[in-house]
């Protein structure tokens, strides 16, 4: 296993501290040294367990493989810092234990496997993207794993948001998709009640519409009142979701409420009020207004 010490701040971060250590003289001969022996044993292992050690091609890439989760995991527990980095480096277990931090980070955002993936709870195609020959001129392993934990805290989220408010499974395409049709239910059928695919039926029956409802500061009022039943943080990364134009949109679809229950009075038939719900839609997207068909 190469490990090379760059002349520049790119390439793994592994590299990038060993030649902080070097160039600071906080590295000796023997430490090098130590780290590397440690961290070709940490391959051996690698590739005698997800590949073949006996095949030089297949060492290299878990040589590689290695060397892109130190350095993730390394990253991570110094907060980017070298010196604390290469006093990590330094300590008895050397790279050991900033692989073993960067192996779990992989495992916690990495896709639930709907088959059997070579690295078991380690997404294969993350590993390609984090995995880095020690030469390579500009590391993405650090961001790579940022849009994988981005991936992740969304996935998270709309699970949340489906066991959360939700009655049936629904295939809304976004978070405020998906936030708004809760917040329109919430609005129109009242407070605390899971959505389920009723919402036409009961405008036609028993939803008495309120003039304190068409109020941007109303509706904004009933959006914090549903997000503070959520956990702070995922309350706080479903705020950042959302654009601008939230309110102002559910505000235009519930406007659209209104001409589609007065069409519900008047006795339309579902052809009808069909045909009003896809012209007013091509106009102006109606934000948390229900996708099913119920008659």
């Amino acid at each position: 296993m190469q490990l090379v010490i760059r002349e520049a701040s790119e390439g793994p971060f592994l590299s990038q501290v060993l030649r902080f250590g070097r160039d600071n003289e906080r590295l000796s001969s023997q430490q090098l040294a130590a780290i590397k022996g440690k961290a070709v044993l940490m391959s051996l292992k690698f590739a005698d367990k997800y590949y073949n050690k006996y095949k030089m091609h297949l060492l290299e890439q878990a040589a590689h493989d290695v060397i892109g989760v130190v350095s993730l995991g390394l990253q991570e527990l110094s907060q980017r810092d070298v010196a604390r980095a290469l006093a990590l480096l330094q300590a008895p277990e050397g790279p050991i234990k900033p692989f073993q931090k960067g192996w779990s980070m992989l495992i916690s955002v990495s896709p639930k496997q709907t088959g059997n993936s070579l690295y078991g709870d380690v997404d294969a195609r993350l590993l390609d993207k984090i995995s880095s020959p020690p030469d390579v001129e500009e590391w993405q392993g650090w961001q790579e794993y940022e849009k994988a934990l981005t991936e992740h805290n969304k996935t998270r989220l709309m699970g949340l948001l489906d066991s959360h408010f939700f009655a049936y499974d629904n295939d809304h395409p976004t978070m405020e998709d998906k936030l708004a049709e809760a917040l329109l239910y919430r609005i129109l059928c009242g407070a605390g009640l899971k959505v389920k695919q009723d919402l036409k039926r009961r405008l036609s029956r028993d939803v008495v519409l309120q003039d304190a409802w068409f109020d941007k500061d109303h509706i904004a009022v009933q959006l914090e009142y549903l997000l503070g039943e959520l956990p702070a943080d995922m309350a706080a990364a479903l705020r950042q979701e959302l654009s601008p134009g939230f309110v102002p949109n559910l505000l235009h679809t519930l406007s659209f409420v209104r001409q589609y229950q007065q069409l519900q009075q008047e006795n339309a038939s579902p052809e009808k009020l069909d045909n009003m719900e896809m012209r007013a839609g091509l106009k102006h997207p109606l934000l948390g207004w229900p996708l099913y068909h119920d008659f």
